[in-house]
């Protein structure tokens, strides 16, 4: 499979290439139909990635910058308590300053923390764009939340 775009612009995953037509499936949809083939151009993008796409970016970009529940909480509880410093951060979590670090570091190069001043030190807060991913993650599917049970 691979994407191609219409005359229109728009993407496409080519299902099926015959001579004259292609079956093609518009990934934000699911539908599928036949498009002649000289409106079609392919484009040098992944599938996958294109499927991606139909993701929207907020959550995305949260998705593909955290890699464990330790990251996801830290950014639940900046969206609970709003900003934090840096020396709250570490008493209150179990964290070691290094590790923190690091999140930190990778959280807001991906757009999803932002440093801010809290009290007089350096706090971090959550941008925009992370507070609509939390917002769309958290209301899919709230009951569905794991229980203390789960982690057994």
């Amino acid at each position: 499979m691979k994407t191609v775009r219409d005359d229109t612009g728009k993407r496409y995953l080519l299902l099926k290439q015959s001579d004259s037509a292609s079956l093609v499936r518009d990934p934000d949809t699911g539908n599928e139909c036949y498009v002649q083939n000289d409106r079609l151009e392919s484009v040098d993008e992944s599938a996958l990635k294109t499927a991606a796409r139909t993701v929207p970016t907020p959550v995305r970009t949260l998705l593909t910058s955290v890699h464990d529940e330790k990251t996801l909480g830290l950014l639940v509880e900046l969206d609970e308590r709003g900003p934090l410093g840096i020396r709250t951060l570490l008493d209150r979590y179990d964290v070691c300053e290094s590790d923190l670090h690091g999140r930190l570091t990778v959280l807001s190069a991906a757009g999803l923390l932002a440093e801010t001043d809290v009290a007089g030190e350096r706090g971090y807060k959550l941008t925009e764009t992370c507070e609509r991913a939390l917002d769309a993650i958290r209301t899919a599917d709230a009951g569905d939340a794991a229980s203390p049970e789960d982690a057994a």
